[in-house]
């Protein structure tokens, strides 16, 4: 699709948060992307995956930027559509702070790398879209938060232009609901696209309707704007890097996340064993 829009990266005065953060890699390397629990991960920081994501926005291609987490593993042993979605995404962060850990003791990057997930680019994106001016079109929620999502994001970032559309209509291939978001998604011909519509919906959504979406840069959010609105409140930040968020949310939420923390991670014990039958397989091959 032709865009006349035209990129300034460099034309705005970053915001102090940006101008602190470390250098990082800005080409893909081999060994950033590698087999944990039986799936492909970019071991990347979140800098990198918003650099990655400027050069496919500049270049006008359509790029998937997928995350992995205990839940997202367990889902995929469940549905095929979600095996679909990952196999096409073009970076797969680590949105699991125990599983970079568990990444780390296996030895797998020397490197340093981080858990990359929304709540950890937030104010890091935000910047980048309100310098450049980029459209970014959200799906999901309900239309009530997303509304105060826009409000509030727009107040704050006064070049950024923001669409949005509610999560709650038929999703099913060649609906007409589903018809019509896809033609508003069009309409609008986003840089960006969040869909946060929850696991395994959202990269359900994406996958059945890739070839009918623009070409931008399409993330899997989940409850991005929800936060964004207040409508859920994030744990503090150090909590993320400590690898207890899981924690917090459980505490606000037990009834809908009790499953998914206390009983799901279990059944992946055969890929932690496989994995660490592997590493310890090349360090003895080593010595």
């Amino acid at each position: 699709m032709a865009d006349s829009t035209h990129f300034r990266f460099t034309s705005a005065e970053p915001d102090r948060r940006v101008q602190a953060r470390a250098g990082f890699r800005k080409s893909r390397r081999p060994q950033e992307r590698v087999r944990l629990m039986g799936q492909l991960v970019d071991l990347v920081k979140p800098e990198e995956v918003l650099h990655h994501t400027e050069r496919w926005i500049l270049e006008r291609r359509q790029a998937i930027i997928a995350n992995h987490n205990p839940n997202s593993l367990y889902l995929l042993r469940k549905n095929p559509e979600m095996r679909r979605f990952y196999e096409r995404a073009d970076l797969v962060e680590l949105d699991s702070t125990p599983l970079v850990k568990f990444a780390k003791l296996l030895g797998l990057k020397s490197r340093q790398f981080h858990r990359c997930t929304y709540l950890d680019w937030r104010d890091h994106f935000w910047s980048l879209v309100n310098r450049n001016g980029w459209r970014v079109m959200y799906v999901g929620g309900t239309q009530d938060v997303v509304d105060v999502a826009v409000e509030r994001l727009t107040s704050r970032y006064p070049r950024a232009r923001l669409k949005a559309h509610n999560g709650y209509f038929d999703a099913t291939p060649g609906s007409a609901e589903n018809v019509a978001v896809l033609k508003e998604v069009e309409a609008f011909n986003p840089h960006i696209l969040f869909v946060g519509m929850g696991m395994p919906r959202q990269e359900i959504w994406i996958v059945q309707n890739l070839e009918a979406l623009p070409n931008c840069a399409i993330f899997s959010v989940g409850a991005a704007f929800d936060y964004e609105a207040g409508a859920q409140k994030c744990a503090p930040r150090w909590m993320g890097r400590a690898g207890i968020e899981w924690l917090y949310r459980l505490v606000a939420d037990p009834r809908r996340l009790f499953r998914r923390y206390c009983v799901e991670p279990w059944s992946l014990l055969d890929l932690v064993y496989a994995d660490v039958k592997a590493a310890l397989k090349r360090k003895f091959a080593r010595a």
